[in-house]
């Protein structure tokens, strides 16, 4: 298992182009000390994307800080997704509402 990861972490290309006829997909994660991001269009990592904590985000609750992850990948791609269709992928259920 190892060897085939290390060989298509060598061999392929790690960051595809994008193409801006086809919708996105934005998966976000956020846990205590910061959160992070991905930009994929079929299954291709197009950029990724994360931040520590500021001081004050540290005591926020999770649904918070999931959606401020949400919140920045948004800002930084929204070159990128103002004009196409994206699909937002969290793993925090209560943020299914806020996002429909």
């Amino acid at each position: 298992m190892c060897g085939t990861l290390k060989k298509l972490l060598t061999s392929a290309l790690v960051l595809a182009q994008p193409d801006v006829t086809k919708p996105f997909d934005v998966y976000c994660d956020a846990s205590g000390n910061g959160f992070g991001c991905v930009l994929m269009q079929e299954g291709r990592v197009i950029a990724y994307a994360s931040r520590q904590l500021r001081k004050h985000e540290v005591n926020y609750p999770t649904h918070d800080l999931e959606l401020a992850a949400v919140v920045h990948a948004l800002k930084i791609w929204r070159h990128y997704l103002l004009s196409n269709t994206c699909h937002i992928y969290t793993d925090h259920k209560s943020l299914k509402y806020i996002l429909t």
